[in-house]
């Protein structure tokens, strides 16, 4: 099982990870996942706080010259904004913002200093996840896995232009600084931005996954809490802000008839592989990755956190008050979407590890052989 844990505050010292499960002999290049990390900073509509911090991975154990040992692995990023406040004075924060952890945080762990709940809610956690995932990516690199997210939905505009040729299709999203394909839906999007900006006010979307190159069987039918599409989905539920995912045509398909969503099957002597002309189930059916690309999406809600602050009520007074506002993002949907494709990338590495062992990335690749021989002679 490729399992981790993360701990750490907001404007603590630093994050940390630690991953159990981890192949041995896997190489690692920091710098890998340090693109990452940038790409989680960058997008139009961030807030001040990306401009402070420059997050960079540190591994603190289970390497070795460069490779993993099969030992649990440590990684730490540090938090800049540290210095700005350790020595500082912080008043009590007692105005829970509406759509936050806040309240429900502070009255669960019966504490009168909201900011408790906030340091850890916040979705600067997110950070060390990213890079938890691109170790996850490094592993998914040996298959020849291939993942990327891009926006397909920001203040309520719709992408139109759908991704063709995937290398085309990575370096457009990558140029782009909201992470969406279609230029013009951009302009529209960049313009909603900065109206919300100016009211006070933040805006959400919906970002989709793409996976190829994804392998025949991963997850299972045969028990609830193992199939794929479910583990995919409580992963990505778990992302600060994201209040829905779907699979593949997901929501659409309950408005359409059977006959005209279900994929119909073929097999290809030549590639000696079943295949499908069309993709509406996302890549998987009963649980399990069918061999199509896997395409999982999103919905991120506006960030709670406002200029324009939301009625709410001090918990000491019980009075009236506006909520609290802090430094924030307008949208941070962009950056959403690498977070997504970290949390996906960890769990098609715990699929794969259930079903090929984990032992070493050499194991893992003779089985992943053996295995596709297999399937192709069925």
């Amino acid at each position: 099982m490729f399992k981790y844990i993360t701990s750490g505050e907001s404007h603590g010292p630093c994050l940390t990870a630690i991953i159990q499960g981890v192949p041995a002999g896997v190489e690692i290049d920091e710098e890998d996942i340090n693109i990452d990390l940038k790409r989680r900073q960058c997008g139009y509509g961030r807030g001040a706080r990306m401009q402070i911090e420059s997050d960079q991975v540190l591994f603190l154990g289970g390497i070795r010259n460069g490779r993993t040992t099969g030992a649990p692995v440590t990684l730490q990023i540090q938090n800049r904004d540290w210095a700005n406040w350790h020595k500082k004075h912080v008043e009590k924060f007692t105005v829970p913002r509406p759509g936050h952890a806040d309240l429900i945080g502070s009255l669960k762990y019966e504490t009168d200093d909201i900011r408790d709940i906030l340091e850890r809610s916040s979705a600067r956690e997110t950070a060390i996840r990213v890079a938890v995932g691109g170790l996850a990516k490094t592993i998914l690199g040996y298959f020849e896995i291939a993942i990327h997210s891009h926006t397909v939905e920001l203040g309520g505009i719709a992408a139109r232009k759908k991704p063709g040729d995937f290398k085309k299709f990575v370096d457009t999203v990558e140029k782009s600084e909201l992470r969406c394909y279609d230029k013009d839906a951009e302009k529209k999007m960049v313009r909603r931005i900065k109206a919300a900006q100016k009211q006070g006010d933040s805006v959400g979307g919906i970002i989709e996954v793409i996976v190829k190159n994804t392998p025949m069987c991963l997850g299972t039918y045969s028990t609830w809490n193992d199939k794929i599409d479910a583990l995919l989905a409580y992963s990505l539920m778990s992302i600060q802000a994201i209040k829905g995912v779907e699979v593949g045509l997901g929501f659409r398909a309950a408005r359409m008839l059977g006959s005209q969503m279900h994929d119909e099957i073929y097999y290809s002597e030549e590639g000696k592989r079943y295949f499908r002309e069309t993709n509406n189930a996302g890549g998987i059916e009963g649980g399990m990755t069918n061999g199509e690309d896997l395409i999982v999406r999103a919905a991120m809600k506006p960030i709670p956190t406002l200029m324009k602050p939301l009625k709410s009520v001090n918990i000491d007074t019980k009075k009236p008050s506006l909520a609290t506002t802090e430094r924030s993002d307008v949208c941070a949907v962009p950056a959403a979407g690498v977070v997504c494709e970290a949390v996906v990338a960890i769990e098609l590495v715990n699929s794969l590890i259930k079903r090929y062992g984990g032992d070493n990335i050499k194991m893992m690749k003779r089985h992943i052989d053996i295995d596709g021989d297999a399937i192709r002679k069925n």
